[in-house]
């Protein structure tokens, strides 16, 4: 009894006891990011049912959407430069969030006037490369606004000590990626109540309830400015208690304003910003050949660059481990995935539909969630060559429901269970198992990141490594694509009147998952071992 209330309380109510009320400006900010989730189903559907996109090109978006994360350098170093004006980055990001969801809720409900100014795939591609750029800008600032809700000292003036600073900080990051997943869990719920009974409906219903969804994102923007007002409050409220002390108003002001060394401009930063958007634009508009991997290769040189630049702060130790830890996180985020092909075959050949992938989001997030508190303790006791190769040993055993699915093992399974294990049970046992896996990873280096960054350039390390593991998903994205060049699927395509245009064809999807399955495995155990023989080695 008394074992299993010391594990309760060491995962459970210490994490309550170590909660802040500093803590819930940048906490409302990523929960919004996680709300944002209640599209994602439908953002599924409304591809497949109205748009005539194939699975190579989707992957190909996926690495234009995933590159503004990469200007998190210049905007990192610019909200360090404009620290008291930060605020209007998230009202900005706010005002792309709304326009990335109104153009599609627009698309449902008004197609004809919207086509009548560009077609249905090039509105959706604009929507798709809005949202992130929202994000990106809310992201970035609540970054640094996590290293800001960690209080310097307490009420009696007294200073924390190192050992409670650091506590503060692996909770402050551990919370935030709670948030983020609590989010995605409440808009997963969302989801659940909003698509049950949609498989019963007729198209044009259909197409009625997506926008629904899409009107109803519109509110996540809005979720995120509240971040904004809670800070503004919490200041004035702390402010008025510090008055109630009898303290001066310099010394209050002292209080109230997070030290920070004065900060220069780095031009590098932003010249490396100006030239990846150079870069992008003038591949991105132009017809040329492997446009996605010279977009990559030049973004990644200047992210280099600006590493190299950003561990001139550090000490070489400290400079060596982050780059270490930097490239592991890295291989690992950029190993291929199945892509939308696999979703297709789950709808079409398995019967998924919309509210059964709502209640698999569902619970993916809700266990990632609970996932991330009972692991909180394997993540603050171990290294990160540790944790990554834990994670890819996980992972690529956790492929083997998915592939065992694409060839019948169910047809094998729920016949010898009366119908018990059949393919929804084992997505639903192979989504549990695999959810809490994929947000540990960045944990460790985002608490590393608070802890030693320079005070006055916390949200341009923040901005630059986040720049640097965000283009590990670029990565990904490429590698998905060639896989699914290789191994080529195919959904049915069907004209309004019924016609078939393009015929299904899942022959190579076997193929495709096996060999993702087989990358995941090899290629971090590969670079975890080159790190961990280097001068590089990771031993935080």
């Amino acid at each position: 009894m008394n074992r299993a209330y010391a594990w309760f309380d060491q995962i459970f109510l210490d994490l309550l006891r170590q909660l802040r009320w500093s803590f819930l400006p940048p906490l409302l900010i990523y929960f919004a990011y996680g709300v944002q989730g209640i599209t994602s189903v439908v953002a599924t559907f409304f591809v497949k049912e109205y748009l005539d996109l194939e699975a190579a090109f989707l992957a190909g978006l996926a690495f234009w959407v995933g590159l503004p994360w990469a200007l998190k350098m210049p905007l990192g170093h610019l909200v360090d430069l404009i620290w008291r004006w930060k605020y209007l980055l998230i009202l900005l990001g706010a005002t792309l969030m709304a326009s990335s969801y109104g153009i599609i809720a627009s698309l449902l409900i008004a197609p004809d006037a919207m086509g009548q100014i560009m077609p249905a795939n090039s509105w959706y591609v604009a929507a798709a490369l809005l949202a992130p750029c929202g994000f990106v800008l809310q992201d970035v600032v609540a970054d640094a606004m996590s290293v800001e809700a960690i209080p310097q000292r307490k009420l009696d003036g007294s200073a924390f000590s190192e050992a409670e600073n650091r506590v503060m900080h692996t909770t402050m990051q551990t919370l935030g990626r709670i948030t983020l997943i609590g989010g995605f869990s409440a808009a997963a719920a969302m989801n659940v109540w909003l698509f049950d009974g949609a498989d019963a409906l007729n198209q044009a219903e259909k197409g009625a309830l997506y926008a629904q969804v899409y009107l109803l994102a519109l509110m996540v923007p809005l979720l995120s400015l509240t971040g904004i007002a809670v800070a503004l409050f919490q200041r004035r409220h702390l402010g008025a208690k510090l008055r109630k002390l009898g303290l001066g108003a310099a010394e209050i002001q002292n209080r109230l304003t997070l030290p920070r060394d004065p900060v220069s401009v780095n031009w590098w930063y932003f010249i490396g910003g100006g030239a990846f958007v150079a870069l992008s634009l003038s591949v991105g508009l132009s017809d040329v050949a492997q446009a996605q991997e010279l977009v990559f290769g030049g973004s990644m040189l200047i992210v280099l660059l600006l590493m190299r630049q950003l561990i001139k702060a550090l000490t070489p130790q400290q400079a060596r481990a982050l780059v270490g830890t930097a490239i592991i996180i890295f291989v690992y985020r950029a190993t291929p995935l199945n892509g939308a092909a696999a979703t297709w075959f789950e709808i079409d050949a398995l019967g998924f539909d919309q509210q059964f992938l709502s209640v698999l989001s569902l619970i993916s997030s809700l266990l990632t969630l609970f996932g991330m508190i009972l692991l909180r303790p394997l993540i603050a006791n171990n290294t990160i060559a540790w944790i990554i190769t834990f994670l890819a040993l996980t992972e690529a055993l956790l492929s083997l429901p998915n592939i065992g699915l694409y060839y019948g093992i169910h047809n094998w399974t729920a016949p010898l269970t009366g119908g018990l294990v059949d393919a929804r049970f084992i997505a639903l046992v192979d989504t549990a198992a695999e959810s809490p896996l994929g947000q540990i990873a960045m944990i460790p280096m985002l608490a590393w990141i608070a802890r030693n960054a320079p005070s006055n350039l916390k949200a341009t390390f923040f901005a630059v490594m986040a720049s640097f593991t965000n283009l590990a998903l670029s990565a990904s994205s490429l590698g998905t694509k060639y896989l699914n060049q290789v191994f080529v699927v195919t959904r049915e395509v069907s004209s309004a009147e019924g016609q078939i245009i393009t015929p299904a064809d899942y022959s190579s999807l076997g193929a495709l998952l096996i060999t993702v399955a087989l990358l995941k495995l090899a290629i971090p155990l590969l670079a975890i071992l080159l790190v961990q023989l280097s001068p590089l080695r990771s031993t935080d």
